[in-house]
């Protein structure tokens, strides 16, 4: 009786979100039964919902090996599994979950919402409309339908799959949310901030909100949105179509500077091009550090970005500033050398604006942003005391720039496929 009661007090703690009392009762409750799966899987849990997810992972394996053919708990392995980034893992786990108790609604929902995040949307589609012909109100699976309709470009069915999600639950925050993000990607930004406001007010901690909300702000600055629809073509690729795109531009940006470089009578026509094209390219790595340093004199998006959104923020800012001195001492003393800070200041803005991007390898492009400005600082140092402008430093230097983007592309495009 007083084991049904502790676990009666775990369920309502689970429920208030207070996972550490919880997890406290379930660790002396098995102290004194130490194999017990339900026990087990929701320490497992609470240990996931904590962020503990390498305890979670280990608490769940040592369940699944005691008892192989409980479908929960390889419904929970894959939510661990996916929250920690092992996609292949969180869909054999979940798939296994489905093999074993093929009409769980849940089971198939969180298979669609994986299938979606690996852009199978066909796929994911499919797979959550199964999930409703179980549970027809299942949220999760309701809210994955709406994101594949969407990226299908299949719109009206889409905001009327979520609007349907709302009506079942109207203060689910993740719903608010994803019709938010949802909106954002069509154009609609005004609309988009609605629902991440009641999304907020909902949970004010929910992190996938204040994203969407501190994008939707940003949104309102028509050059900004003409950014954010190209980030959401993009990301909406593919890696290989993502790559075609890159060296597409790549190879075509190059081919118009020989062709000017070889027909002088189609120069004045082509360089502004290239020049356009040269700077939107350059652009899309700037424009969300920018757009967060304007941002910081918003009352309430200032209150959104984080502290690597501010310090990329700040980084591009000073980047910017030391272009400008450049150029204005070049200016004031007709001296080249001093277009050696004007480049330098230019182009560290791309780096400094990308260091902190998500990656696996989370610390790698840090890393090569500064050390591309040890080096740039050596070349400016190098010219200022021979009055060479290209040396051999400032070569390094620009190779370094060069590589910097194909390495930054890299690892960008492959944290945004799974």
């Amino acid at each position: 009786m007083a084991e049904d009661h502790r676990l009666s007090k775990v369920e309502i703690l689970i429920q208030q979100k207070k996972f550490a009392d919880a997890e406290s009762i379930l660790s002396d409750l098995l102290a004194g039964d130490s194999n017990n799966i339900h026990f087990l899987s929701l320490l497992a849990e609470v240990n996931f919902q904590q962020d503990k997810y390498d305890n979670a992972h280990s608490i769940i394996n040592h369940a699944i090996g005691l008892s192989p053919d409980e479908p929960h708990l390889f419904y929970i392995k894959s939510r661990i599994a996916l929250h920690q980034d092992q996609w292949d893992e969180a869909q054999d786990s979940i798939s296994q979950a489905i093999e074993l108790d093929p009409y769980d609604a849940d089971y198939y929902a969180l298979l669609a919402h994986i299938r979606l995040g690996r852009k199978q949307y066909s796929e994911a589609l499919e797979t959550a409309n199964t999930a409703l012909e179980i549970d027809a109100e299942n949220i999760l699976a309701l809210n994955t339908r709406s994101s594949a309709l969407n990226k299908l470009n299949r719109t009206d069915e889409s905001f009327e799959t979520i609007e349907g999600a709302l009506r079942n639950d109207p203060n689910n925050a993740y719903t608010h949310t994803n019709y938010g993000w949802g909106l954002l990607e069509k154009g609609d930004h005004k609309k988009a901030l609605e629902h991440f406001k009641e999304a907020l007010a909902n949970d004010p901690n929910f992190d996938y909100a204040q994203a969407g909300m501190l994008e939707a702000i940003k949104a309102a600055n028509p050059v900004y949105r003409m950014f954010l629809k190209y980030s959401f073509w993009m990301s909406n690729m593919t890696a290989k179509y993502q790559w075609g795109v890159i060296i597409g531009f790549f190879i075509g940006f190059r081919a118009l500077r020989i062709l000017a470089r070889t027909n002088p009578t189609l120069q004045p026509y082509l360089m502004p091009l290239i020049i356009g094209l040269g700077v939107i390219a350059f652009s899309t790595w700037i424009m969300e550090p920018i757009s967060n340093l304007f941002l910081r004199f918003n009352k309430y998006g200032q209150l959104l970005l984080d502290k690597k959104e501010k310090m990329s923020s700040n980084f591009v800012a000073l980047s910017a500033a030391i272009s400008i001195t450049g150029l204005v001492l070049y200016l004031a003393l007709s001296d080249e050398k001093m277009l050696t800070i004007t480049a330098f200041g230019f182009i560290m803005m791309l780096p400094l604006g990308t260091m902190f991007s998500p990656s696996k390898n989370q610390y790698a492009l840090l890393i090569y942003a500064v050390a591309l400005a040890v080096v740039g600082i050596i070349a400016i140092m190098q010219t200022f005391s021979t009055g060479i402008i290209i040396n051999s430093m400032s070569a390094i230097f620009f190779l370094g720039f060069v590589a910097f983007q194909w390495i930054a592309n890299y690892l960008l495009i492959k944290e945004d496929n799974h």
